[in-house]
């Protein structure tokens, strides 16, 4: 199993789960083509919205990719983005604060956000199952 991170606003993510999507980098389709079909992402939201949202510091979204290569889309006539079709699973965001501990590709604890400056990142599966397990066992209880 292959394991991502993509960091991005709340909204952001709430859009890409109503249409069954993400995109990284502004649209770009470099780290995008990493990702192969049944890879997991894990979203990470720093704020609510980008770029002026409200802190919010939350695993907002799971899914897994669901096709073999980035398409494009316009959003308008200067927009078009890069995009990769992922089937998005139930469940519950979380707070990272308490996961912290747990992860670990946060290798300075005191310093975790740094991490996340990278956008789409790999992560190993011990790390992914830690953010599924509390963001799936909520739904279960």
């Amino acid at each position: 199993m292959t394991a991502y991170i993509n960091t991005i606003s709340a909204e952001h993510v709430q859009r890409g789960v109503a249409g069954g999507f993400t995109q990284t980098d502004h649209g770009k389709p470099d780290r995008l083509r990493r990702l192969v079909r049944g890879d997991w992402i894990a979203f990470y939201s720093p704020k609510t919205d980008y770029p002026s949202g409200e802190p919010l510091r939350m695993f907002t979204a799971l899914g897994q990719i669901a096709d073999d290569e980035p398409y494009q889309v316009e959003v308008s006539p200067d927009f078009r983005p890069y995009r990769r079709k992922v089937e998005f699973l139930d469940c519950t965001p979380v707070p990272i604060r308490p996961l912290i501990e747990q992860l670990d590709f946060i290798e300075d604890k005191q310093h975790w956000g740094f991490r996340f400056r990278f956008g789409l990142f790999r992560i190993n599966s011990h790390d992914f199952d830690v953010i599924r397990t509390a963001m799936t066992h909520r739904i279960a209880a």
